[in-house]
């Protein structure tokens, strides 16, 4: 199935943008054939597409985050690698692998993220976790610059996007990502096993659901045409608006989430002005934006609104926010609990 086209070019008027919509909104269904019950984290994943900006999905073992990726994937269309994280690892095996070819003699040819040349749109790294430290050094380039250096040339990435999951159950032979890497993500994004009732009946008793292959070859491929998404991206950043009082209400809550004592914010059994040793960069505060835009768009706007920075707030901020050693261990309850309190304490417009 061909990808759908409204326009060739890059949008120039809100009739094409949306156009554009309606494409997004089909990915979304399509994903949803195969991953059900999750449609913030699906929503999520497509702000994250139309915003260019990577993505983490962290969760319990076999809640669905490697079918969702695979699905988005194939929607997504463009070139496609994957790789396994394991503790064995090595920056080189991203770029080339070596082996003895029939003749004895050794061979080089290019790894997953040279594979495709330049055509890589979809990098899909499992469990990236498990990977070393080294490992998470490429991929940080990867992921800013869209480029590496191989083979004595640069090589560019013009449309690659990185989607990565990490298991947080295991913690043994795994190693934390570094926060200059975790930056980079536009989101992490939480994904938890579905609670209704009747989607768990579902995922328990439908066989569909227990074929993973035969979930993923039911998606329409190419649904998005992936060398379309630059175009659309950047005029959705120049398309959506903010009023003046959004602007200062963006300004209040990137104050509260870096000094919340001052913004007079209270969590039980914290010292609120021991609490944030750094993070909410100026560069987390434009990703909040830009996926605040998408996400206004989406739902079929050309103005932003509060609950569209409220819609994508944790999952832009919370990974940027960076707490007191002595508070570190307690990261899953407390980073979640001051985003919410941020919310709730600033007005919104």
């Amino acid at each position: 199935m061909n990808s759908i086209r409204p326009a060739d070019a890059a949008p120039t008027d809100w009739r094409q943008i949306a156009d554009w919509r309606q494409v997004a909104l089909r990915f979304e269904a399509e994903i949803a054939k195969a991953v059900i019950g999750q449609d913030r984290v699906i929503r999520l994943v497509t702000i994250a597409i139309f915003a260019r900006g990577h993505v983490l999905l962290e969760g319990d073992v076999g809640v669905g985050k490697t079918t969702l990726l695979r699905a988005v994937a194939r929607a997504l269309g463009g070139a496609y690698e994957r790789v396994e994280g394991t503790v064995d690892m090595m920056p080189a095996d991203l770029i080339y692998h070596t082996y003895l070819a029939e003749d004895g003699r050794p061979r080089i040819e290019p790894g997953p993220v040279l594979r495709r040349s330049e055509d890589l749109s979809v990098f899909f790294f499992n469990e990236i976790n498990r990977a070393r430290p080294q490992v998470h050094s490429l991929l940080l380039r990867l992921m800013a610059e869209r480029s590496v250096s191989a083979f004595n040339r640069e090589y560019r990435f013009p449309h690659l996007q990185v989607f990565a999951d990490r298991n947080r159950v295991e913690r043994e032979e795994t190693f934390e990502l570094p926060a200059a890497a975790r930056d980079r993500f536009l989101m992490e994004i939480g994904m938890e096993a579905p609670t209704d009732p009747v989607l768990r009946r579902r995922l328990a008793f439908d066989p569909l659901f227990h074929d993973t292959d035969a979930l993923i070859a039911g998606i329409a491929p190419d649904v998005i045409d992936q060398a379309s998404v630059v175009g659309i991206a950047a005029a959705l950043q120049h398309g959506i608006h903010a009023s003046p009082a959004l602007e200062d209400y963006v300004v209040r809550l990137w104050a509260a989430i870096r000094d919340p004592a001052q913004a007079g914010i209270a969590l039980p059994d914290v010292a609120m002005d021991a609490l944030v040793q750094g993070g909410a960069s100026p560069r987390g505060i434009a990703f909040l934006i830009r996926a605040a835009r998408v996400r206004a768009w989406l739902e079929g706007r050309d103005m932003l609104l509060p609950e569209d920075l409220r819609a994508v707030f944790a999952e832009t901020m919370a990974h940027r926010i960076f707490l007191e050693p002595v508070y570190e261990m307690r990261r899953e309850s407390i980073v979640p609990a001051l985003c919410r309190a941020v919310l709730d304490t600033v007005p919104a417009p």
